[in-house]
């Protein structure tokens, strides 16, 4: 997959990408979840976005948030017809690159503890986690990831 930086005519693209990708997590949760709420114009500001596919219909988003000490994947979206094509593999795999390149030795990443799957996805990928965060209606399991060569 062919991955671009995104441009600001892209944001109600990347919106509707998101919407759709994170709509089945928060019918699950019954909770909002803020790649599905977020004003991705401010993110646009202070974040890397990254897309792939058509500009009218995306694939896949990537929202990165570099800082000093390590990467932080905010988020990967996936549009939904897409699911099963390892999109979010290669998203992945392109953070770290990022990481890897920007001389950055850690990766970060969380995602909801009753997402098992994801959970499960990121522990296949060597993510391993470094504390789950208590909230009222949920528990976050925060990942981290050493890259080797950083």
């Amino acid at each position: 997959m062919h991955l671009r930086r995104a441009l600001r005519e892209d944001v109600p693209a990347i919106s509707t990408l998101q919407i759709a990708a994170y709509a089945p997590l928060k019918a699950r949760i019954g909770v909002s979840l803020p790649p599905y709420d977020a004003d991705f114009h401010a993110l646009f500001e202070t974040m890397e976005i990254w897309i792939g596919g058509d500009a009218e219909a995306l694939d896949a988003a990537l929202i990165l948030d570099p800082r000093p000490d390590h990467l932080l994947i905010w988020s990967i979206a996936v549009a939904p017809e897409r699911k099963g094509a390892r999109l979010g593999t290669a998203l992945l795999d392109f953070a770290e690159q990022r990481a890897s390149e920007a001389g950055i030795g850690e990766v970060r990443l969380y995602t909801n503890e009753r997402f098992t799957e994801n959970v499960a996805w990121y522990q296949r990928r060597r993510y391993s986690i470094e504390r789950i965060e208590e909230r009222p209606d949920r528990r976050i399991v925060h990942f981290r990831k050493r890259l080797s060569g950083a």
